[in-house]
């Protein structure tokens, strides 16, 4: 071997001691892990496909949890190794305890995730005609681009309380003989004026109205008869009128069904996935989890994309008030359990986009298919609004991880000046608990239709099973 051969095969062996390099998921894992993976999020997808707003992904984890022999909690009472719990805040966030062989002095593990995802809510005062047809009014909740929610298919989902008290459950669009509901657009012929706007202005808030109905009730002397038709009807089925609405929970969320992406079927595209993807993954580990070292919290939490805000977001004080709960009939205060307690903040990170590759960093990006992202920091710009792990943390998560074979990758979201974004991280961090954001990869993020690979979902729930586990 010539000199220069010798160096250079020096030179690569130097490279792998030396040099990071995250490890592709689909060249590292076996065939039979693939299949695993691939099968894994046959489950995800039922999931995505009931659980399309807060109140349905409490209501169906609740069912999955006591198939597993989970029962509600009761404040006061004393619980021990293997008992399971559940504590359902307001049916909009809900939390799983798996009752560890330690004591709660020795603190807790938490992995928490939100369920809730950017969506149209339906204004208080909702209904209105123009120009014959029956519209309904919107205000958006969380960060979406508003053009990409014209000319899909939309389902209605949510509650209507009547005034005798009464809960209707509302969920019209889903079922193959449902109708669904429309933001119409303009075609290109006539939109000149419009094209002249700002992409941000594209379709403004105002503008989201969606179709119900073109229909008139047949009386020539009422007024404003396609809504009083579709009034009528809503009457006639739900025995409810327009004064109810005022008091109504009502979601527009896209109609698409959970989809296998890609001829490969490596991937899956669904709405909300943004969080629901850490929300089901670690979900699925603390309904395995079974006689942990440490206690298990499983929170699903509520108006992350808000800005946590309210009675079942992570700003207020429920989790706090449950954990004290817990520990109160052994005599430990909160303040002890907190500080002893470690947690994931389950939640997804931006995935390198080559058609926008400008927006990331790449050296410091997440990519599909190289496993579940760990992110140390989130906010915007300066690092606002975020937590900022510990080195000591994030180098026990590593080392978890490394020993028990769950491939990570560390990333932050997108380049500094670009923008950032915020989790439930801080909130849990300003309890006194060490915290890293750790989740899936997404493409499309705050989309109708977002994108994860199934490697990266399994990779996750991997990673919220070893830290269920850990002591």
């Amino acid at each position: 071997m010539s000199a220069e051969k010798e160096q250079k095969s020096l030179g690569n062996k130097l490279k792998e001691e030396l040099f990071y390099t995250p490890d592709h998921l689909g060249e590292v894992l076996s065939d039979d892990q693939i299949n695993s993976a691939l099968s894994f999020s046959d489950g995800y997808k039922t999931f995505l496909d009931r659980c399309k707003t807060e109140r349905e992904a409490v209501e169906y984890s609740i069912e999955l949890a006591t198939k597993k022999g989970f029962e509600e909690f009761k404040a006061g009472k004393k619980y021990t190794q293997g008992q399971k719990v559940y504590y359902n805040n307001r049916g909009k966030a809900l939390i799983l305890a798996v009752i560890g062989n330690e004591g709660l002095e020795n603190g807790v593990n938490i992995s928490a995730a939100h369920i809730d995802s950017p969506r149209l809510d339906l204004k208080p005062r909702p209904f209105y005609e123009q120009n014959d047809f029956a519209m309904l009014k919107t205000h958006y909740y969380g960060g979406i681009k508003k053009y990409q929610w014209t000319a899909i298919p939309l389902a209605l989902h949510g509650v209507i309380l009547k005034k005798d008290g009464d809960k209707i459950k509302v969920n019209i669009g889903e079922a193959d003989t449902d109708p669904v509901f429309c933001i119409s657009d303009l075609l290109p012929h006539l939109a000149g004026d419009q094209m002249k706007r700002t992409l941000n202005e594209g379709i403004k808030g105002e503008e989201l109205n969606v179709i119900i109905g073109s229909l008139p009730f047949k009386d020539d002397s009422a007024s404003e008869k396609v809504k009083l038709n579709i009034l009528k009807l809503l009457n006639e089925k739900y025995g409810v009128t327009e004064k109810d609405f005022v008091t109504a929970e009502l979601e527009l969320v896209p109609a698409f069904k959970a989809k296998d992406l890609g001829f490969d079927t490596s991937m899956v595209g669904a709405y909300g996935q943004d969080d629901r993807v850490c929300a089901y993954t670690a979900l699925m580990a603390a309904l395995e989890c079974e006689n942990p070292q440490k206690t298990l919290l499983t929170v699903l939490t509520d108006k992350e994309e808000i800005g946590s805000e309210g009675n079942t977001g992570l700003k207020s004080a429920y989790l706090k008030y449950f954990i004290a709960d817990i520990s109160r009939p052994y005599g430990i205060s909160e303040k002890t359990v907190l500080a002893n307690s470690r947690c994931l903040s389950a939640d997804v990170s931006a995935a390198f986009d080559p058609t926008f590759s400008d927006a990331f960093e790449k050296n410091n990006a997440a990519f599909l298919n190289y496993g579940v992202c760990l992110n140390k920091y989130t906010g915007s710009r300066g690092k606002g609004g975020t937590s900022d792990a510990s080195a000591e943390y994030v180098n026990s998560v590593i080392r978890l991880f490394d020993k028990n074979n769950v491939i990570w990758q560390m990333n932050e979201l997108g380049k500094v000046d670009q923008g950032g974004g915020g989790t439930v991280a801080a909130y849990i961090a300003n309890l006194g608990v060490d915290v890293i954001d750790v989740g899936v990869p997404v493409l499309s993020m705050h989309s109708p239709f977002e994108i994860t690979a199934k490697l990266d979902i399994y990779m996750t729930y991997k990673a919220f099973c070893v830290f269920a586990n850990d002591k």
